[in-house]
Order: structure tokens, then C-alpha cells, then sequence
């Protein structure tokens, strides 16, 4: 192991992977600071400008946006009261509050400062713990592989933004998805009605960015096109001290250790990471009352827990190739076109390249705090912008970089398929986390569940029982671990520290 850390450094010290990861920092937090544009519609669009990158540049300009895009929401949370992501829903309820007693320099600050330290702790704690979790990973044979699948995929489903039933729905329709063309084991087609551009299944680039990035487009084509707001905004007042950051560290600390746990569970994601360190920080404090009437605590909580989660989400990914969410699932899409297809054998293979990706995550936490720092007056008139300016340009990114990928006409066909089907899931409150997640997940388990019973000789159930405990204890939790984790999400989602009601947004 030391060898792999040693030769990662030496792999990350690059000038480019420096610049490359400040501009996706950049971009995120531009993007994240602009309500309505998404970090996960950034993701997808911005995606295929990795594939043109060695994996340790383009994977950590993906990683620049993505920290850009979550710590870029707090930006119009505290200045005019509206979330830029959903991460930052709990944000505007102390940041505008702040503003208007004249002091959003200082909640500007703090987000930053606690974005920062949260990100930075988290992703540390994230390349100690995930060495261990691999090589425990690399024990799993197929029947292993496969039951974490499908125990994975139903935890997705269960644990989603809308009704069970609807989940499980999307779910369903990205197994068929996934099962498009040729089978894993005997190579035979499948639903593909003789029409041979879908022989070999379906790509996964048009996928995601038909998915995430085509509906905000036509979303935004039906809302009006003025600024969010009308008059401009700028921070004002002192900046943060130490002493202030310093009276905020334990409820940084907690939030951070919060963050980081539910990063490690798939599915949760930052939305209920900041609505439970908000809580926690309510509850702690000596002075609950004042929570929502405008304090430094009520930003610092929200922001290190969304924040915390980005490195944690990590390890799921990278040990056993399952995204935690929407925007790991873009991220798998760029390892698996660089190569890399994350799983158990991923750092046996790759172990120097892979913790040169997780050092990147330290070095995009200290970039993020002095770029935000120098730049947090330039990035607060981005609430400013019109969305018009924006939406034919995001149109030329998806479609360019859809079709520069294969040069092959038909993803474009795609592109507009599941552009139009994820516009019709989004009108209809149905959230597509689950299609991608099964879409990304079947064919493990396929090929996993195939080998397994190859492996029994056709006696798969006395296979299991007998010879593979650890799989058959993994099914055996199943139904209760998906039930904890949906009783446990609901009550998550349901209550609001501040009003008792929470409008919880879908994406990031």
C-alpha cells in the first residue's frame, strides 16, 4: 500500500491535473450558483470533456465539479433566500436571515470556510478507511458480488425522493434497459428486434445526459427567462474571524462526522446530510431559539454535512462499483469510458492511478477555499444571469459531446429519447436515480448471478446455503436492511428543523 500512495503522488503532481481540477472548481461553483442548474446537469453535460483527459486529469476535473457545484449553492441561498442546489435548501434558513441584517460577507465566509473543512476531513478519512474496505471487498466471489447488488439496488429504491411503487417502476425499466442487447454469458441478443445499432446495447453517455441535462433544459424553457432577481446583489459587511469560525468548530465537527456517514450509504445523498445537521445543531445548542432568526451556526451545519458527503460517496463506488447517487453515477460512466471499471478488482489492478484520484479530493478541498475566497464577489452576480443566455449553450454541450464520443448518429437518437423520457419522469414526480442506478448495476448482477450458478453446477440454492454463507447471510438481511433504511429515510425526509415541512428537492 505504501508503494500505490507513494506512486500516486508522483502521478498526481501535474500541472495539469492542477489547472484542470481549478477550472471544474470554477465551473461547479458557477453553475451551482445559478438556482435552477443543477450540479448533476453540470456533471452530464461537462462529462464528455474527461474522455479526452488521461483518467488522472479528466476524473479530477469531474471532481472539481462536483465540490464546486455543491459548496456553489450556498451562494444564492445566503444572498437572496433561493437554494442554487438542493443541497442547500437548509442553508437559506440562517443565510438570508444574515443578509438582511446586513451580514452575508460573513455567511458567505462561513459557508465557504465550512464547506471546506467538511470536504477536507471527510475526504481524508475516505482514503484511510477505503484500503481496508477494498481488500475485504476483494474477498466477495459472484454470489457475493450479486446479492450486494441486488440488496443495493432495492436500498436505491426504497430509500428515493418519491412513492415506493414509482421507484421500483424505474428500477424495473433500467434492468430492461440494461438488458438491451447481447446477454453477459452466451452472448445471445436480447429485445433488440433485429434492429442492429442496439446490438451492443445501449451507451450510457446519451443516457446521462438525456437524463440529467435535456430535462433542465426544457424545464427551463417553460419558466420565464428574467433573473432571479432584479436588483443586484453583492456581499456586504465584516469577514468572517477565526474567533467566529473558532466558536462554530464543534458543530463543523459534528456535521462533518454526519455527512460522512450517510456519504457511505447509498441513495441519502447531501439534501438529508444538511437537514439532519441543521437538526443536530438545533437540538445542541444552548440557544435553539435563535436558529432561523439569522446565526453562523445555522450555515456552518448545512454546509460541512453536504459538503462531508462528497468524499464518503466514494467508497461504495470504488470497492464495489455502486453510485451512491446521481452524481457518482455520472463519475462511474467517466471511469468505466477511461477503463476502469470500479469493483472489488479495481485496486488490485489500478491502485497507484485510484489513490492518485483520492488525493485529488484533498488537494480540490484546499483549491476550493482559496478560489472561493478570492472569488466569492465575482460568483455572487451570478444570481443575475438569465437562464436564456445559458440554454442554447448547455444544448450544444450535450448534443457535441454526446456525438464526439462515438461519432455514431444513433446515441444522438438516444440522447433525445431519454432526454424526453426523463422530462416526462420529472412532470410526472418520478425520480430517475433508480433507472440509472439498475441500468448501471444489472449487468453485475447478471454476469455475477450467471457465474454463481455455473459455479453450483445447477444446484445453486444448496451452493449458497452450504458452501457461501456471507452471501446467503447478505440475502438473508436484505428484506430487513431495506426496510430499516426506508423507515429510516422517510423519517429523515419528513420533518423540517425550522417549519415542520419539508419541500425536498430531487436533484443536487
Amino acid at each position: 500500500m505504501l508503494y500505490s500512495i507513494l506512486a500516486s503522488i508522483d502521478l498526481l503532481m501535474r500541472l495539469d491535473t492542477l489547472l484542470m481540477m481549478s477550472f471544474g472548481l470554477v465551473l461547479g461553483i458557477f453553475i451551482g450558483a445559478l438556482p435552477g442548474f443543477t450540479t448533476t446537469m453540470a456533471m452530464a453535460v461537462l462529462l464528455p470533456i474527461s474522455f479526452f483527459l488521461s483518467p488522472v486529469v479528466g476524473i479530477p476535473f469531474l471532481i472539481g465539479v462536483y465540490k464546486g457545484g455543491i459548496y456553489g449553492g450556498s451562494i444564492p441561498a445566503v444572498l437572496v433566500g433561493i437554494p442554487g442546489t438542493g443541497a442547500s435548501v437548509a442553508t437559506t434558513y440562517d443565510g438570508l436571515p444574515l443578509t438582511k441584517k446586513g451580514q452575508s460577507r460573513k455567511a458567505l465566509d462561513m459557508a465557504l470556510a465550512a464547506s471546506a473543512i467538511g470536504d477536507f476531513v471527510a475526504s481524508f478519512f475516505t482514503i484511510l478507511l477505503i484500503g481496508p474496505i477494498a481488500l475485504i471487498a476483494m474477498k466477495f466471489g459472484p454470489p457475493e458480488l450479486a446479492a450486494v447488488m441486488l440488496l443495493s439496488m432495492l436500498i436505491i429504491a426504497f430509500s428515493g425522493t418519491t412513492m415506493v411503487i414509482k421507484s421500483l417502476m424505474m428500477l424495473l425499466l433500467g434492468m430492461f434497459f440494461a438488458m438491451i442487447g447481447q446477454d453477459p454469458i452466451g452472448a445471445l441478443s436480447r429485445f433488440t428486434f433485429g434492429f442492429f445499432p442496439i446490438e451492443s446495447g445501449i451507451n450510457l453517455l446519451p443516457m446521462l445526459i438525456g437524463l440529467f441535462a435535456i430535462p433542465e433544459v426544457l424545464l427551463s424553457i417553460e419558466e420565464k427567462t428574467k433573473p432571479f432577481v432584479e436588483k443586484s446583489v453583492r456581499p456586504e459587511g465584516d469577514r468572517l474571524t477565526l474567533h467566529e469560525l473558532s466558536e462554530c468548530k464543534r458543530t463543523i465537527a459534528r456535521s462533518t462526522v454526519l455527512g460522512a456517514v450517510i456519504g457511505v450509504i447509498p441513495g441519502v445523498g447531501q439534501v438529508v446530510a444538511a437537514l439532519m445537521a441543521y437538526a443536530a445543531a438545533k437540538t445542541a445548542s444552548p440557544h435553539p431559539e435563535k436558529f432561523g432568526t439569522g446565526i453562523l451556526e445555522g450555515v456552518a451545519a448545512p454546509e460541512a454535512a453536504n459538503n462531508a458527503v462528497n468524499g464518503p460517496t466514494m467508497v461504495p463506488l470504488l470497492t464495489l462499483g455502486i453510485p451512491g447517487d446521481n452524481i457518482t453515477a455520472i463519475l462511474l460512466g467517466a471511469f468505466v469510458v477511461q477503463g476502469l471499471r470500479p469493483g472489488p478488482q479495481l485496486f488490485a489492478q489500478q491502485a497507484p492511478l485510484i489513490y492518485a484520484i483520492l488525493f485529488s479530493m484533498i488537494i480540490a478541498c484546499v483549491l476550493l477555499y482559496a478560489l472561493g475566497y478570492l472569488l466569492i464577489p465575482l460568483f455572487s452576480k451570478v444570481v443575475m444571469i438569465r437562464k436564456a443566455y445559458l440554454v442554447p449553450l448547455t444544448i450544444v454541450f450535450a448534443f457535441v459531446g454526446t456525438y464526439v464520443y462515438r461519432s455514431n448518429v444513433f446515441d444522438l437518437y438516444f440522447l433525445i429519447f431519454f432526454g424526453l423520457l426523463g422530462y416526462a419522469a420529472r412532470k410526472l414526480s418520478f425520480d430517475v436515480t433508480p433507472l440509472v442506478m439498475a441500468f448501471i448495476l444489472t449487468p453485475v448482477l447478471e454476469y455475477s448471478l450467471g457465474q454463481s450458478i455455473l459455479l453450483s453446477q445447477g444446484n445453486l440454492l444448496h451452493y449458497v446455503v452450504i458452501e457461501r454463507p456471507l452471501a446467503l447471510g447478505i440475502i438473508l438481511a436484505t428484506p430487513l436492511l431495506t426496510y430499516l433504511m426506508w423507515y429510516r429515510t422517510r423519517k429523515l425526509r419528513n420533518p423540517n428543523p425550522v417549519n415542520g415541512t419539508l419541500p425536498l428537492p430531487a436533484e443536487q
